[in-house]
């Protein structure tokens, strides 16, 4: 009897298993409600709200983490408040879901000149130009990016001015 009430259960669960999967969305379909809050945060950031374009995005991540799009624009908004590191790995969680993503593979590369890390923004440059073999505004961007080099360091404050405190 005891055998019986388990080959039961373990049928109940598969039955349960493979019916909730075959209701999920296929990987190309985004939850539009995500899709939404993409397209407000676009609006919030071309009328100057970073932080409040960045909360819609966050959430837009929470609603559906497979959407690519958020994770490029939260990553492009990073870069605009000087966060590059930030900017790199939001990149790169895009990149997860597509290794290809041209947009995503520059803005990484562009990150990765603001934090001086030429070689690896070589590299993106490089599989940008495996994807788009006759040449593309990306690569094109890039290239120029990692011509001019990151961006010089901020001068520290004058070691004499330093000195001349006096310590307690």
């Amino acid at each position: 009897m005891r055998f019986t009430t388990i080959s039961v259960a373990a049928a109940l669960l598969v039955l349960t298993v493979s019916s909730s999967l075959s209701a999920q969305r296929p990987d190309n379909q985004l939850d539009p409600r995500s899709v939404e809050l993409v397209r407000q945060a676009r609006g919030a950031q071309a009328a100057g709200n970073l932080g409040g374009a960045n909360d819609l995005l966050e959430t837009a991540l929470a609603v559906d983490p497979r959407n690519r799009e958020a994770f490029v624009l939260i990553a492009d908004i990073a870069r605009a408040q000087n966060l590059p590191g930030k900017a790199i790995r939001f990149y790169g969680e895009a990149l997860k879901l597509d290794p290809n993503d041209l947009a995503a593979l520059r803005g990484q590369g562009e990150a990765m000149v603001a934090k001086g890390a030429m070689t690896r923004a070589k590299d993106n440059l490089a599989k940008i130009k495996t994807i788009c073999k006759a040449g593309c505004a990306e690569a094109t961007t890039l290239a120029a990016t990692i011509a001019k080099g990151p961006p010089p360091t901020p001068v520290a404050a004058n070691d004499a001015a330093t000195k001349d405190v006096a310590k307690p």
